[in-house]
């Protein structure tokens, strides 16, 4: 068993991996807090209700990994594939954000509460976030108060804020900044009309002014005495926060692709000859795990859900399709996944040593990849080369099928329309010579006439 290097924070526990087996293991640090929890039964009782990642103990006996020996082994069932705060839509957040008040709010009934309140604990299966550290459960305290109530402004609540209220989606301030936006930051870009809030005043302005305050205190000067905070304050705290998150909305705007899948370039019959293709490489391969790569709303992931892959990570850069996206496979409890990717600044390998939060190549676990509609993007309207375009979209999955449209494909005069066309080598045969060169083309079609051209592939 290896130590996962995004598990090192807490000394009440580590994560383990060994192939497809996730174990965590409780050190004696931990081992009171986990027992009260598990003896109480809270720990099974939120596994049940599906806001908590099912567990098992297994033996001690012959455990041999990287550091201490552990009081306490569990084992987890394996996430399909992680995600991180700064790649969910605004719904995946919002309901991360609920689940962990809900979670907390349920505890609380029985005398618990949670001893943080970071986002990274939670991961998503499809849509449904769950709760993934079990060492986070501790009993509740009320001369602490909230411990993670600044946690939770930084991650949860502000960049719901700043999208909600300002129309500013907070992912490239979140990946540039791990730990979330600090209330005393998001405070300055709040107008007066979002400040008359109770729950904006009591997470954001107040912890602002705090912290404000902190900062002329005197070098020496103990800080302000805490004030216990009776278990029924906090749920009532609890409770009105969560009813302000569940009300947050998008600002309404229209996105540059949120209406691709009704607004693009197909006649029905070619779009027909696409999900056919689509469905009969599927079927032939039945991964485990798929990536859609320019997912739009989704019409395809469904197609291939359809015709046997068995969980589907959608990936796109507009927040609109996302959204819409999201909304459907939440609706059909499918196992969907939508994601933000910056297909041209994926997420990188950063944190701690570099290795904390892994970047989007390091957690390519698909058995096959969908890239339609988009290469023509990465080549065109970024200028990415089309060699390294098509490496880089092999490199996500060893099969998969690619869509590739040519100068003739009224999208790509579109994309052509206010620029030069400096790109020469960009033609059907450059790109099929590409492919060629890192593996073999199983299958290929034309979409019609002066259709886009599409390719399933197997990588050498």
């Amino acid at each position: 068993m290896k130590l996962d290097p995004g598990s090192f924070r807490d000394p009440a526990g580590r994560i383990l991996r060994s192939g497809d087996r996730i174990l965590r293991a409780i050190y004696p640090a931990g081992a009171k807090a986990y027992e009260a929890a598990r003896d109480a039964g809270v720990l099974q009782s939120q596994v049940e209700k599906g806001r908590l990642l099912p567990f098992q103990e297994i033996p001690t006996a012959g455990f041999v990994a990287d550091g201490p020996m552990p009081r306490y082994l569990l084992e987890h069932p394996r996430i399909e594939f992680v995600s991180y705060p700064y790649e969910w839509p605004f719904s995946a957040l919002k309901a991360a954000a609920l689940l962990q008040l809900d979670l907390n709010i349920d505890l609380l009934a029985s005398g618990f509460t949670l001893c943080d309140a970071t986002a990274y604990n939670i991961q998503f299966q499809g849509t449904r976030p769950v709760f993934i550290d079990h060492l986070s459960v501790v009993r509740y305290e009320p001369e602490q108060g909230w411990v993670g109530q600044r946690q939770f402004a930084m991650q949860y609540l502000g960049p719901l804020l700043l999208w909600a209220k300002r129309g500013i989606a907070p992912h490239a301030w979140f990946r540039g900044s791990l730990e979330g936006i600090p209330p005393e930051d998001l405070a300055r870009l709040l107008r007066l009309r979002d400040r008359f809030s109770f729950n904006v005043l009591a997470h954001i302005l107040g912890p602002a002014a705090v912290h404000r305050q902190s900062l002329k205190r005197e070098l020496g000067a103990p800080p302000p005495k805490e004030r216990a905070l009776p278990l029924r304050n906090f749920e009532a705290m609890l409770r009105s926060l969560r009813g302000y998150i569940a009300g947050l909305r998008l600002p309404s705007a229209k996105t540059v692709w949120g209406d691709y899948a009704g607004c693009n370039s197909y006649d029905e019959a070619r779009r027909g000859a696409k999900h056919a293709f689509i469905a009969k490489h599927v079927g032939a391969t039945m991964p485990k795990v798929l990536f859609d790569v320019g997912c739009n709303s989704g019409d395809f992931s469904q197609t291939a859900l359809h015709h046997g892959a068995g969980y589907v990570v959608g990936l796109d850069f507009d927040f609109g399709a996302l959204e819409a996206a999201f909304a459907r496979f939440d609706a059909a409890k499918a196992p969907v996944l939508p994601l933000w990717l910056d297909a041209t600044n994926p997420s990188p390998s950063q944190g701690w040593a570099g290795t904390e939060r892994r970047s989007l190549n390091d957690r390519a676990n698909a058995d096959m990849v969908l890239a339609l509609a988009l290469i023509h993007h990465l080549a065109i309207a970024k200028n990415v080369p089309l060699d390294m375009a098509v490496d880089w979209l092999m490199s996500l999955a060893p099969t998969g099928i690619i869509e590739f449209p040519d100068k003739n494909d009224v999208m790509v005069k579109e994309l052509l329309r206010a620029r030069p066309d400096i790109f020469p080598n960009y033609t059907e045969d450059a790109f099929l010579a590409h492919v060629r060169e890192r593996g073999e083309i199983v299958d290929q079609q034309h979409l019609g006439e002066q259709g886009r051209f599409i390719v399933a592939y197997r990588r050498s």
